[in-house]
């Protein structure tokens, strides 16, 4: 016999909402205004969501999907009184005929006008925050509106390249930040006539998509970061039937990180420089910085002991150079500090102090030291009883450590991290263990250091 609808959702939300879990085990019973309270609330901070059945394409389940959104999903906070500096998120960016591009942005706080100029945040593969400044040139406000305020959204064409996930405001606010990417590997085309379209296409679906990370390789091939082999294959499906670009891909490998394991110094000064033939001294200091930060620049010396032309040589060679530690993986979250500098009037140059930058960060870094770290993933898999024990003995043998079990019949649901090396090669030993009745899930976990035995 079914059960009433109120009953699975009371026995749903009661996994998640204490109130309705002591009115199920002590009474009353919830009404249906409790469900209802109790469901927009958990759907509000995220731990419950409802899921809807409809088609778009014909309009089923169109009007209780809105109704849902209107009736569940928190509105936008009020505008603070006073000025206040825009925050919000690029959440849609989609090219126009001529070339042009526009950008989506959903704002939370302050106000944006027609030719105001901002400056965007990105959030690089390696940890690290950038800046996209640029003036508003055409603001289009959804409601006809000629300003964009908190709550509301609007297309807008800005000069550089926004991509999707670019955001305004404070960068240590609570946004929401995507793992660093777990794969990387190699795309060509089949056909070499199509070799610089598949990169064009590439890098207009990394503007859109911001867990596609693209960037050139050797011989005329694409570097690829992405979050796993479905991902690739989903790429590979589109590139052939959305561009009709036939692509081959490399074989995905797991994407290491490298970190400072300590602090490292190196100084170069002018006039012994006969070696680097570049005048100009700089001394750098690299250290760990906190994790999830990528690379950071700071001052020790005083700002205006260097013309500033050559401070900015010096910053942006430090962001700029591809720092890559003692196995050659790239490196991430390090703090690089500029403790001595000089120039000599009038032959030093900005030339000068990036060459010389990019020489002192690597010797600082090799005298830092890194240490190596390698992505996991959060399993969880759902297996028949009698196949607990060699799933875990499988997923043990490829380095997994569990963080719990819970059932028994009529499935045992097992849930652990796993190396990101290793999850391709658990997705297809289960069948064979559980004859074909295990259901697995995984998501990017943070990154450990590498063991040695593995």
């Amino acid at each position: 016999m079914r059960r009433p609808p109120d009953e699975r959702i009371a026995e749903a939300l009661a996994e998640v909402d204490p109130d309705i879990l002591a009115a199920l085990v002590d009474g009353p019973e919830p009404t249906a205004g409790d469900l209802a309270a109790a469901l927009a609330a958990r759907t509000a901070d995220g731990s419950f969501h409802p899921l809807y059945h409809g088609s778009a394409l014909g309009g089923q389940g169109v009007s209780q999907l809105v109704e849902g959104l209107v009736g569940m999903v928190p509105a936008a906070a009020p505008a603070t009184p006073g000025p206040t500096a825009p925050r919000g998120t690029v959440f849609a960016v989609r090219p126009g005929p001529g070339g042009e591009r526009t950008a989506y942005l959903r704002l939370y706080d302050g106000e944006v006008r027609p030719r105001r100029r901002l400056t965007f945040l990105r959030r690089e593969s390696d940890g690290r925050t950038t800046e996209v400044p640029g003036r508003v040139t055409r603001l289009d406000v959804v409601g006809g509106a000629g300003t964009l305020t908190a709550g509301n959204i609007a297309a807008l064409s800005v000069p550089g390249s926004l991509r999707v996930g670019d955001r305004l405001g404070d960068p240590t606010d609570r946004s929401p930040q995507f793992p660093p990417p777990t794969l990387e590997t190699v795309v060509r085309a089949r056909h070499s006539g199509q070799a610089a379209p598949l990169r064009s296409v590439l890098l207009a679906l990394a503007d859109q998509d911001p867990l596609l990370h693209v960037r050139p390789a050797a011989s005329g091939a694409t570097a690829l970061l992405l979050y796993g082999e479905v991902q690739m294959e989903v790429l590979a499906a589109t590139l052939a039937e959305d561009f009709g670009i036939e692509a081959e891909f490399a074989p995905g490998r797991a994407r290491f990180l490298e970190r400072p394991a300590g602090t490292g110094e190196a100084v170069e000064e002018m006039p012994w420089l006969d070696h680097t033939r570049y005048w100009a001294t700089i001394g750098l200091r690299v250290e760990p910085g906190p994790r999830g930060s990528g690379g950071v620049f700071a001052y020790e010396t005083e700002l205006g002991a260097l013309p500033r032309a050559f401070h900015q040589a010096v910053e942006e060679t430090v962001h700029t150079t591809p720092l890559t530690g003692l196995s050659g993986a790239a490196v991430t979250d390090y703090r690089v500090t500029l403790i001595r500098s000089g120039f000599s009037s009038p032959v030093s140059t900005a030339a000068d102090f990036r060459g010389l930058t990019a020489i002192v960060l690597r010797r600082a870094l090799r005298r830092a030291g890194t240490l190596l770290y390698e992505p996991y993933q959060a399993f969880e898999v759902e297996v028949p009883p009698d196949a607990m024990a060699p799933v875990t003995a499988q997923l043990a043998s490829l380095g997994a450590d569990f963080t719990g079990s819970t059932g028994g019949d009529p499935a045992w649901l097992i849930t652990g991290e796993l190396p990101a090396r290793r999850v391709r090669e658990a997705e297809l030993r289960l069948p064979g263990l559980t004859r074909g009745e295990a259901v697995w899930s995984s998501r990017p976990s943070e990154d450990r250091p590498l063991r040695p035995s593995h």
